[in-house]
């Protein structure tokens, strides 16, 4: 099985970190295909670079269906692109963000999420709304710190992180944390064994369940929303 993650954003380094993530992550017999959208903006926090990203993610989301993979994993917590991925693709394609918190409320009762900047939080504040799973979530948590500090591991962004988690399980009343950031993937191990809860991380979650998917033979509907886009000529 041939599995594509797409990082939404422009900085080869957060593709590298994505890369190693999914690496990790990816089930036996699982060849990926991990891919950045060069041209979009360098990180994506917030409406605005979000927006941005989407016609180069789409274009990756392209070239892996023309390249025959089975399933994609779009590696943005904020889900950049989704629907939109959807119509594209065959095969399914999963959110890192909507995975990470379905995975959560399988092993919890209400969960928190610890992301990057406030910017953030009214995208994520609608995704979980959306995904039925608002009443689940005890808190949502910026850290104030950028993504591309998050994903460079500096000592100022790991304690905010560390921070936030321990205001969310003891001020919110979470049960379990989901990291808010792509490049959070390799604290979680370490942060679920420091603060004695589970600690989701999206790329393992969203490999996960896209192979899961692709395994039962599901596809991404046709019909509907998620229809194939029709060819259209300007006039």
């Amino acid at each position: 099985m041939r599995l594509h993650v797409v990082n939404p954003n422009a900085s080869a380094g957060m593709t590298e970190g994505i890369r190693a993530a999914a690496a990790k992550a990816a089930p036996a017999g699982v060849e990926l295909m991990v891919t950045g959208a060069a041209g979009g903006p360098p990180s994506i926090e917030g409406p605005v670079d979000g927006a941005m990203a989407v016609p180069w993610m789409l274009k990756r989301i392209e070239e892996a269906e023309a390249a025959g993979v089975d399933g994609h994993v779009i590696a943005c917590f904020d889900d950049t692109g989704l629907d939109a991925a959807r119509c594209l693709a065959r095969g399914p394609v999963v959110g890192i963000g909507e995975a990470a918190a379905h995975c959560a409320t399988l092993v919890a009762d209400r969960f928190a999420v610890v992301t990057s900047v406030p910017e953030a939080l009214p995208v994520l504040r609608g995704n979980l709304a959306r995904y039925g799973l608002a009443s689940r979530c005890a808190g949502l948590r910026a850290a104030g710190v950028p993504v591309l500090d998050i994903d460079a591991g500096t000592p100022e962004a790991l304690a905010a992180i560390r921070r936030e988690t321990r205001a969310a399980l003891d001020e919110d009343g979470a049960d379990a944390i989901v990291l808010g950031c792509a490049g959070m993937a390799a604290l979680a191990a370490d942060l679920s064994e420091e603060f004695g809860c589970p600690v989701v991380e999206g790329i393992t979650a969203g490999l996960s369940l896209v192979h899961a998917l692709a395994t039962s033979g599901l596809r991404t509907s046709k019909r509907g929303g998620y229809a194939t886009p029709r060819k259209k000529t300007a006039e």
